[in-house]
């Protein structure tokens, strides 16, 4: 980043009361290819501070902002289909995408993006390649970039087939707990009455993250995943009734990185713990029930059943002889019928 045409950041290590978004940031950090995070929350709760923030631990350093009026040959690039008719070369132009490269590419307000710039950002966010074609010509470059797209809820929801396509997901509220606003003002306070000197505090744990995910970045094809992790993450991913099996591979992943960062021997079911609700968060379904769970349930050992028989009966008998009976119960009575004539039943009715 260049100091004297940007202004500084916030430190990453100087976040408070932000765990869960930093370390589903930090995950996307390590394997770009998990498919970004989805930040929702309301106005002011440092979605974008904390974008830019993990901007400045990436090898580029690169904040990329998609502005909500982005056409897609601004997002992606264009070709110069003239000079290919003309002389057979590609002349390409390129995007938002290129520029984003080893950094992140911030979204704000991703759910007001037409779904044709949404599917471009994923598509690319989880290939790590932007590919643009034009009358037959295609030109490809690489484009490994960090998504970050946050959300207001209370201004639309991005359709289930997009937002299930974000590897991972962050809901924030609002703090009510006076001690941590308390901190997060007073922090907020000291950056802006001097940067600088607030960020020479944190440089030691800055330097700390950028060497850590560069570390972990290297050891993920280190670490394999046992038959206890799979089986742990299936039974997550069945639970939560979601579609398909993006989620267990996401899952995965997540867990994967999260012990590379911890510089972990080995991705165990705790990191698959972990990093579970970022998962499922926006892919959880109600599961309906099914027949066989019916029958599973009405399948009651025999004694069992025997036993809450012989219960309800001595309960019954228990009852009887103190003088109980259901309260407000009242004995069937027969209903008056009156005969009404001129009407013709429909057996009798011609056809």
């Amino acid at each position: 980043m260049n100091a004297a045409t940007q202004r500084p950041a916030f430190p990453f290590a100087a976040l408070i009361g932000q765990a869960p978004l930093q370390q589903a940031l930090l995950l996307a950090a390590i394997d770009p290819g998990l498919g970004g995070v989805l930040v929702s929350g309301p106005r002011g709760t440092a979605k974008s501070t904390a974008a830019r923030a993990l901007a400045e631990l990436l090898p580029e350093g690169q904040l990329v902002n998609l502005p909500l009026g982005a056409s897609e040959d601004r997002l992606i690039g264009t070709l110069d289909i003239e000079t290919v008719l003309r002389d057979g070369s590609v002349r390409f132009s390129p995007g938002l995408l290129a520029k984003a490269h080893r950094g992140v590419l911030y979204v704000d307000e991703v759910n007001l993006l037409p779904d044709a710039l949404v599917d471009a950002l994923l598509d690319a966010a989880a290939s790590g390649v932007n590919t643009v074609e034009r009358d037959g010509v295609s030109h490809s470059h690489d484009a490994s970039f960090v998504l970050v797209g946050t959300m207001n809820p209370e201004e639309g929801e991005l359709r289930p087939q997009l937002i299930d396509r974000f590897g991972l997901m962050v809901e924030l509220q609002n703090c009510f707990e006076p001690l941590v606003r308390q901190q997060i003002v007073k922090a907020r306070l000291a950056f802006d009455f001097d940067p600088l000197g607030f960020r020479a505090g944190y440089a030691r744990q800055q330097e700390a993250y950028v060497q850590r995910i560069r570390a972990a970045r290297e050891a993920l094809p280190q670490l394999a995943f046992d038959d206890a992790v799979h089986a742990h993450v299936s039974a997550l991913c069945i639970a939560a009734a979601v579609d398909g099996l993006r989620a267990d591979l996401v899952m995965l992943r997540a867990a994967r990185a999260l012990a590379a960062f911890e510089q972990a021997a080995a991705v165990t079911t705790e990191h698959v713990e972990r990093v579970a609700e970022a998962v499922l968060m926006h892919r959880r379904h109600e599961r309906e029930p099914r027949a066989g769970d019916e029958a599973r349930d009405n399948a009651e050992p025999r004694h069992l059943a025997s036993d809450a028989v012989e219960t309800s009966s001595q309960d019954s008998a228990l009852s009887t002889a103190a003088g109980d009976s259901d309260w407000g119960y009242l004995p069937p009575e027969p209903a008056g019928i009156t005969q009404v004539k001129g009407v013709i039943p429909l057996s009798a009715k011609k056809h």
